[in-house]
């Protein structure tokens, strides 16, 4: 059980180890490290860096090798070709002035690459070269020695300063050859090495009172340099005892913000004479001038006092050498070492090395987008930083060696919702009170196409009137973009539409930068009433987006269109303006016992407009009796007003006008030729004397013939039809009942298909014989009816016209309470009353 837990802790340490070197070796990846000599001239290779960073030649140009650093001395020393990449020296190293007396020297950089962003750590140490020599801070030193002083006496002659540093430093002192001092070497804790005379012989001063002698500081470079200082030696009267200090060396410790004035401590010495040589006064040895500047000693209390202010970053300990001088000139030597004490007195510094801006807003999640370096000059938990980032951001911090980080997108961007972004690095450092800084990076997205224009409405609604100019705007469509630039530039193109007779998408254009949408020609209500067109709106990016919408456009009717009648149709008017043969106007045959309301005929008029336009109305606006007749308001039926009298014309010549309600109103006339007999007896004189001049005996003439050749066929057909029935001992046949030409077939066509325009109040059948067309009807009726043959040979009535709507539009129907008769007594009778109207 006991060497199982020792093993425990073996295999953790073991685990440990390698995840430390993993560690060490990551970072050590990204780490190059090259060594030059100080005092290299310019231009001097310091070593391939892009070749050692894996880059070739032909990368370069892309890849933008370039150096960056948190403090811009240490890029003035170096510069890396844009050629070939190699790091050279652009300036003189001078490694004292560079590093001091600091043992190691090195100068630290980034070595930034695009394309993608990578930083790189180089470290370049500087090595020393001996081109400094020894140098004594005087170039003599007064001593006076008491003529009693014993062999082995030994006297501080203070440190000569070497800037060089390791072998090529102060590596120990010589003294001119001589019978009564030899020189030796003393080093301090701090690593300093001064010189310490030694009294080999007594002196006698009544032999020898001032000695001159020559001492010699030597480093060790190849070749060693040297420098000299003279020893005045005064020899004195007899002072045989020296000071001597409580302590040989005194420590103190003393905080870098502790303010001038501040007592550091206090040396002590003693003297066993008497009198002035017992009386000791304090000083300061050999030492540089900056210590000097540092500290003053009260020569009277050996109290050591502060006199500038200290800083830890600059120099963290101080090595004093104090004198205690008696009045006989003896003296005695002791060192104080300082140590001065960190303070959290320096913030983080925050420096942006590099910064990708803009990004693309399609740009993946982990790109790199900047490079920061943060340092605090501080030591100890009071130069730990670590850092953040302030507020809502798309961007996160990876920490990297060497105190870098790099700020990567953390979510993806979207240009739409923020164009730019505005972020704070925030460090902070482990001191107590925690010090803290920070830095503003700005951030810009640069637009990608990935939104498509959105029309504000799915589908547009125009209304135009007919008629209306070519070029008119009907609707103006709007889309947008949240895209930028030339990705949010919307243009509009017509994408198709419906294409309906008259109703063809090209009818219409839309005006790309604008979304306007223009007619292209002068619609036609009655031949276009509705037109749907699709219009895409799409941007400028490439590729390209778009989306549609859809446009209705609907055409508003005008009052273009005046009414057309069609019963009853003009006649000799009409035709004569057509050029054609003029030919008798249709006439209505009322019977005079007719009563008030009897319908004589129904005006039909058709109007092409729609809506109110179309609506039509009748009104009798000439009669020969105006109170004889009244037409319907909406129906157009022409009816008596009151009962038809003796005293009463005749023939009447009504005029109807019929007006839409259009705004202004367009109207139309009717004429109806109105003749009151009982019988078509009694009204063939009436319609005889109706012509007058030429027009009545081109009339008649016509008539006469129409009615001989008709009475001939009949009389032909009827003997023909008798002698048949006599040889078969039957009755004439029942088709000779209602023998003639079908007056009112409902069979025929009525009206040609174009006449289904417009809007009828009712439905009225005309009935036409078959074949004709309605111009046969409106103005070729014969002056004589036709008759069936029973009428003509005398037979009993073919029957009685029916009052029903499917009437013909000429022919009136029956009076209830008229006679029934014959049409005519006999066909000789009716051929003797034709020859009376002809002669």
């Amino acid at each position: 059980m006991a060497s199982g837990e020792r093993r425990r802790p073996t295999a953790g340490r073991a685990l440990l180890s390698a995840l430390l070197l993993g560690l060490w070796c990551r970072a050590a990846a990204e780490r190059l490290r090259y060594t030059i000599a100080e005092e290299l001239g310019r231009g001097s290779l310091v070593g391939p860096l892009a070749r050692d960073l894996g880059l070739s030649p032909a990368e370069l140009p892309a890849r933008k090798l370039r150096l960056a650093s948190a403090g811009k001395r240490q890029l003035e020393y170096f510069r890396v070709s844009e050629e070939n990449g190699n790091l050279y020296v652009s300036e003189r190293l001078d490694r004292e002035e560079m590093c001091g007396e600091s043992v190691s020297c090195s100068v630290s950089f980034e070595a930034v690459v695009q394309n993608p962003l990578n930083v790189f750590h180089v470290e370049v140490a500087i090595q020393d070269v001996n081109d400094n020599s020894p140098s004594f801070p005087q170039d003599a030193f007064q001593l006076e020695i008491s003529e009693l002083t014993s062999p082995g006496a030994r006297f501080a002659l203070g440190v000569a300063e070497d800037p060089d540093v390791g072998s090529n430093s102060l590596q120990g002192y010589e003294l001119e050859e001589n019978e009564f001092f030899a020189v030796e070497l003393k080093e301090r804790q701090d690593g300093s090495k001064f010189a310490e005379l030694v009294l080999r012989r007594a002196l006698d001063r009544e032999r020898e009172q001032r000695l001159r002698l020559v001492l010699r500081a030597v480093d060790g470079g190849d070749p060693p340099r040297s420098g000299t200082a003279q020893l005045c030696i005064n020899v004195t009267d007899a002072n045989d005892n020296a000071p001597v200090f409580a302590q040989e060396r005194y420590r103190a410790s003393l905080r870098e913000d502790a303010p001038p004035g501040s007592a550091l401590l206090n040396v002590s010495a003693s003297d066993a004479d008497a009198g002035t040589n017992a009386r000791i006064t304090y000083g300061f040895g050999k030492m540089p001038a900056k210590v000097l500047q540092k500290f003053v000693l009260d020569p009277e209390s050996g109290t050591i006092t502060l006199q500038e202010p200290l800083d830890f970053e600059d120099t963290r300990g101080y090595s004093l050498l104090v004198e205690a001088r008696d009045g006989g000139g003896l003296v005695a030597h002791c060192d104080v070492e300082v140590e001065v004490l960190d303070v959290n007195d320096n913030a983080p510094e925050v420096t942006l090395t590099s910064v990708s801006s803009p990004v693309p807003e399609d740009a993946p999640v982990g790109t790199v987008v900047a490079l920061l370096n943060v340092n605090d000059r501080d030591s100890g938990e009071n130069g730990q930083v670590w850092c953040e980032l302030s507020g809502e951001s798309p961007v996160s911090l990876v920490s990297s060696s060497g105190g870098s980080y790099k700020v990567v997108t953390s979510v993806p961007l979207d240009r739409e919702q923020a164009g730019e972004h505005r972020v704070t690095v925030l460090a902070r450092d482990r001191g107590v009170p925690s010090l803290w800084s920070r830095a503003s990076l700005s951030l810009e997205v640069s637009d990608v196409n990935d939104n498509a224009p959105v029309f504000s409405e799915a589908a547009y609604s125009a209304y135009v009137w007919e008629n209306n100019a070519a070029g008119a705007l009907l609707v103006r469509v709007s889309a947008r973009d949240l895209d930028a630039g030339a990705n949010g530039r919307v243009s509009y193109w017509l994408a198709g539409g419906s294409a309906v007779g008259a109703c063809a998408a090209s009818s219409v254009s839309v005006e790309a930068r604008s979304g306007a949408v223009y007619a292209q020609r002068s619609f036609d209500y009655e031949q276009c009433r509705e037109l749907s067109v699709s219009v895409r709106a799409q941007d400028g990016g490439a590729p390209s987006r778009s989306s549609t919408a859809t446009v209705r456009v609907f055409v508003l009717d005008r009052n273009d269109n005046a009414p057309r009648v069609l019963w009853p149709a003009a006649g000799a008017g009409a035709a004569g303006e057509a050029g054609l043969a003029p030919g008798p106007a249709p006439f209505e045959v009322v019977p005079r016992s007719a009563e008030a309301g009897y319908l004589v005929a129904k005006v039909v008029a058709v109007d092409a407009d729609a809506g109110r336009n179309a609506w039509l109305s009748y009104e009798l606006v000439q009669a020969a009796e105006p109170a004889l007749f009244r037409v319907g308001l909406h129906s157009g039926e022409v009816r008596t007003a009151r009962a038809v009298s003796e005293r009463d014309a005749a023939k009447q010549r009504l005029v109807a006008v019929v007006k839409d309600h259009g705004r202004p109103a367009l109207s139309a006339t009717a004429t109806l030729h109105v003749v009151l007999a009982e019988s078509l007896q009694e009204a063939l004189p009436e319609l005889s004397e109706r012509p007058s001049g030429a027009e009545a005996a081109a009339e008649l003439q016509l008539g006469l013939g129409l009615a001989l050749a008709l009475l001939c066929a009949l009389f032909v057909l009827s003997v023909a039809l008798a002698v048949l029935a006599r040889l078969r001992g039957a009755g004439p046949p029942a088709v000779l009942r209602c023998l003639g030409a079908q007056r009112f077939s409902g069979a025929g066509a009525a009206f040609p298909a174009d006449f289904c325009e417009g809007t009828l109040p009712s439905s009225y059948n005309l009935c036409v014989a078959p074949g004709r067309a309605v111009a046969d009807v409106a103005w070729l009726p014969p002056p004589l009816p036709s008759l069936p043959a029973e009428e003509l040979l005398g037979g009993e009535p073919c029957g009685k016209r029916s009052e029903s709507s499917s009437a013909g539009a000429g022919e009136p129907p029956d009076h209830p309470d008229a006679p029934q008769e014959g049409c005519c007594s006999n066909g000789n009778a009716l051929i003797r009353h034709v020859s009376s109207i002809q002669a």
